[in-house]
């Protein structure tokens, strides 16, 4: 039996099931069409929604129920589930502005921040598209998904190159202020470009409150409002949508920061990077690492020999 505290539960049926489905719903099925979804109905107070890939959610106060039934029909043995924690529900189920950062971790390539916006509207398409932490998907599917993604959500984007990391990266410009400067920019576009209603503007948790508008300290356009929380691209889509966005425009860049060296650069800051960064140095000098690389990471020493700071 499907166990769910929550009220959200997913699972995969056979075509022959969802034939029964859509026959046992369709005197409440839902007018409003919605990509890849077959159909989408209201059985009391749960919404059930029939994707295409076979997928079926159930939504409301006795989702476990209904989708036990279904379970018990279709004669599967263990239901799928995918369940988000019954304090986090709000966050999830709602319209918000969300953003996420990308490229922090790595040597070579530039630092993209995003933001996005959701509304409940979109939350379907988004589970069926597969919308998660871009961490938890291999570039492939993110080459794959963030194209349809773009299309449809509302987004803005800042990328920051290495030079004009290399520039402004300090002890008193660390690398939490210059997130957090990227991050107020694209929000407070979001918010005063776009007109937009929404229920919470979340932001994945890289520093306190506190510190976070302390960073922002002279600026005369800070976004407040903010609802800070840590793993937020699990438990929110605006910003698992920020995630997968950024860390597509991030590979794209990439991509053509290798292209123009003509050396396959490696993404990540580990030993395999080393040998890239000796690669170019030999082939371009020394000064060309401030251009294409974050010089104040370790790697820097290792390629070179010498102590940077």
């Amino acid at each position: 039996m499907a166990k769910n505290n929550n009220n959200c539960v997913v699972l995969r049926v056979s075509e022959k099931t969802r034939e029964k489905m859509s026959k046992f719903y369709e005197d409440k099925k839902r007018d409003k069409v919605i990509p890849y979804v077959v159909f989408q109905a209201q059985d009391g107070d749960t919404v059930i929604t029939l994707y295409e890939s076979g997928k079926v959610m159930f939504q409301g106060v006795s989702a476990d129920i209904d989708a036990n039934m279904w379970a018990d029909i279709d004669g599967t043995s263990r239901v799928n589930t995918e369940m988000v924690k019954k304090e986090d529900k709000k966050y999830f189920e709602c319209s918000s502005i969300g953003s996420d950062e990308v490229g922090t971790g790595d040597y070579f390539g530039p630092i993209v921040v995003t933001s996005c916006y959701v509304s409940k509207d979109d939350i379907p398409f988004l589970l069926e598209l597969g919308i998660k932490d871009s961490k938890k998907l291999d570039d492939e599917k993110i080459l794959k998904i963030a194209p349809e993604l773009i299309k449809k959500i509302k987004y803005k984007s800042l990328i920051m190159n290495n030079s004009e990391y290399n520039e402004k990266y300090s002890d008193s410009y660390n690398i939490n202020k210059i997130k957090a400067i990227m991050h107020n920019k694209v929000l407070w576009r979001m918010v005063h470009e776009e007109d937009l209603q929404y229920d919470y503007i979340i932001v994945d948790e890289f520093a306190r409150e506190a510190r976070y508008y302390e960073y922002l300290s002279g600026n005369p356009e800070i976004q407040r409002g903010i609802t800070f929380m840590t793993k937020a691209e699990d438990k929110n889509l605006a910003v698992a949508c920020a995630s997968v966005i950024s860390r597509y425009i991030f590979i794209k860049e990439f991509d053509k920061l290798s292209d123009s060296l003509h050396i396959p650069l490696v993404k990540g800051a580990g030993s395999e990077v080393d040998s890239i960064g000796k690669e170019v140095v030999d082939k371009y000098g020394k000064e060309k690492l401030k251009e294409i690389a974050k010089y104040n990471f370790k790697n820097t020493e290792r390629i070179l020999g010498i102590m940077i700071y």
